[in-house]
């Protein structure tokens, strides 16, 4: 993978908390205008709480605005805008490798939130 794949990977890691916010973002960078969250919710065949964890993701990041109950893509920057240029590239290519990447970044964190409060069998505390 080249260097610019790489770099691609950590902007989507650290963009997208879910496969979901990344598809949710691509269809409202190819729609014309806004996307009512019902409509999103029917067109992904996700849940409300999917739908909306998702939004308020990309609204946190920057890159969609909510009007109301509509959704729209507006990259902060056109650094931000180029990045998911780069990011639906890099997922129409290697999409698997996308996926792995976001699950195993959200998974590694889960992970080591988890280990630290693991109690240590044995243990005389």
């Amino acid at each position: 993978m080249s260097s610019s794949d790489e770099e691609t990977l950590r902007f989507i890691t650290a963009s997208f908390p879910s496969v979901w916010a990344l598809e949710l973002l691509l269809m409202l960078k190819r729609r014309d205008g806004s996307c009512a969250r019902q409509d999103l919710i029917a067109r992904l065949r996700g849940s409300e709480a999917v739908v909306s964890k998702a939004l308020e993701a990309l609204v946190a990041v920057g890159l969609v605005s909510m009007e109301g109950d509509e959704a729209v893509y507006v990259p902060a920057n056109r650094g931000a805008e180029a990045s998911v240029d780069r990011a639906e590239d890099l997922y129409r290519r290697r999409p698997n490798t996308v996926c792995r990447a976001i699950v195993r970044a959200r998974t590694s964190g889960a992970a080591a939130f988890a280990e630290a409060f693991k109690l240590r069998s044995g243990s005389n505390d």
